[in-house]
């Protein structure tokens, strides 16, 4: 296993298997990478936030494009420090965090499934930017954000 593809998945234990947060909402990583993320959640009755129309809740939608542009902040900090060692890496995980997030609701949250993307705008010495979006399961956009992440 490379020191990248070893990063890439200790990163997505800590994301999936140590915040509950994550586990309770049943989120899955599709793809990982230093550049963008790619996450999926499964409809559930659980999820919903209007039961009359079945549809997804704002706060999920909220909280899977906020996850997955941390995800894409995180890794685009990672490849910056490429210089120390992959254990420091992880730890810098602590000091991470979300500093604002705007979400547009564009689509009543609909589907089977739906897919979260992101991308880094920029990574600075102190914050990154990231833009996501929320596909249904018929590619639908459901909602798009930005995010900006503590990143020191």
């Amino acid at each position: 296993m490379t020191d990248h593809t070893q990063i890439i998945e200790t990163v997505k234990s800590i994301f999936l298997d140590q915040i509950p947060f994550n586990k309770l909402l049943g989120m899955t990583i599709e793809s990982l990478d230093f550049d963008s993320a790619r996450v999926r959640i499964d409809m559930r009755d659980e999820l919903v936030g209007n039961f009359i129309r079945g549809i997804l809740h704002g706060g999920v939608i909220s909280s899977v494009l906020d996850v997955t542009g941390g995800l894409t902040a995180f890794m685009s900090l990672l490849k910056r420090m490429g210089h120390i060692s992959a254990k420091e890496k992880v730890e810098r995980l602590s000091k991470f965090g979300t500093i604002d997030m705007r979400v547009d609701f564009l689509n009543p949250g609909r589907g089977q499934f739906f897919i979260a993307t992101a991308t880094v705008l920029r990574t600075g010495n102190k914050v990154a930017v990231t833009r996501m979006e929320l596909h249904n399961d018929e590619g639908l956009l459901i909602a798009v954000g930005t995010g900006t992440y503590m990143v020191v």
